[in-house]
């Protein structure tokens, strides 16, 4: 078997693997939606129709 070349060196994946020994891993992130979903029926837009019946 022949030997594995060794990897191209990338001075940013060492500078955040200095920092990660350092400091620690950061904490992964959350995406928090500030709407909440709505149903399928807020897609499109009411008909005229339906609109009046409401008022009524």
């Amino acid at each position: 078997m022949t030997k594995r070349k060794p990897g191209k060196f990338s001075a940013t994946k060492a500078v955040k693997a200095n920092a990660r020994e350092l400091v620690g891993q950061p904490k992964p992130a959350r995406i928090v939606e500030d709407t909440p979903r709505t149903g399928r029926r807020a897609k499109h837009k009411p008909k005229l129709e339906q609109i009046i019946q409401q008022e009524e």
